[in-house]
């Protein structure tokens, strides 16, 4: 990419923005955590279809108050470097944004925090204070992240070749095939096949080599 043309760059939330699987620490709390780690494993690896272990994950989470859902948030902690290489991406006149599997209630504070131009998950249903056990959202399908990724390359005027995504899983491919240059951060052999670059140090500043 040449310096200063303007590009968007999009990232994955759960263990790429930030170090945990949201929802892992969700089942902590529901006291459900090998049930669900073993599922969101096999959706990472590609082993089961995202929007059917989203589903089921969230199932097993029914019941637990919104109240600690909400004081769980604040103790994800951001991946070493993502304030910096969000700030640097912005200084060199990228759009950013984050597309994620998970949940509203962790990109909304995310997108505030980092100072992100979009930001796309699920919601949590929630009634009389209480996880329903049901999800529902735009992040969903096989398809889901890169569709969005054109979508909103379109909305900005960008070509897709001037386009970067960055993630960890098996629900990124669909964005990892669309995009320009895909880089696959800590990332599951699956994604890393269809990476043009896999970076294993867990810091984001060193994706800052491949955005120029």
């Amino acid at each position: 990419m040449k310096k200063n043309k303007r590009g968007l760059v999009l990232f994955d939330l759960d263990s790429t923005l930030i170090e945990e699987e949201t929802i892992d620490e969700l089942a902590k709390l529901a006291g459900v955590e090998e049930d669900v780690k073993r599922i969101t494993k096999d959706a990472m690896n590609g082993k089961i279809d995202f929007e059917e272990s989203l589903r089921k994950r969230v199932a097993l989470l029914k019941g637990l108050p919104i109240d600690s859902v909400k004081e769980l948030i604040p103790k994800l902690r951001l991946t070493k470097g993502a304030k910096e290489t969000i700030e640097e991406l912005k200084n060199r006149g990228y759009v950013v944004g984050v597309v994620s599997g998970g949940f509203t209630i962790v990109t909304e504070k995310i997108k505030k925090d980092l100072n992100l131009d979009y930001a796309y998950s699920n919601e949590l249903v929630v009634k009389d204070g209480k996880l329903t056990g049901e999800v529902r959202g735009r992040v969903m399908s096989s398809t889901a992240k890169g569709d969005i990724l054109e979508e909103i390359a379109k909305r900005e005027n960008i070509d897709l070749k001037d386009t970067v995504v960055v993630g960890d899983g098996a629900n990124d491919i669909s964005m990892f095939k669309r995009a320009g240059f895909g880089i696959a951060f800590c990332a599951k052999e699956i994604l890393k096949k269809n990476a043009d670059v896999s970076i294993e140090r867990r810091d984001l500043r060193e994706i800052l080599k491949y955005v120029k």
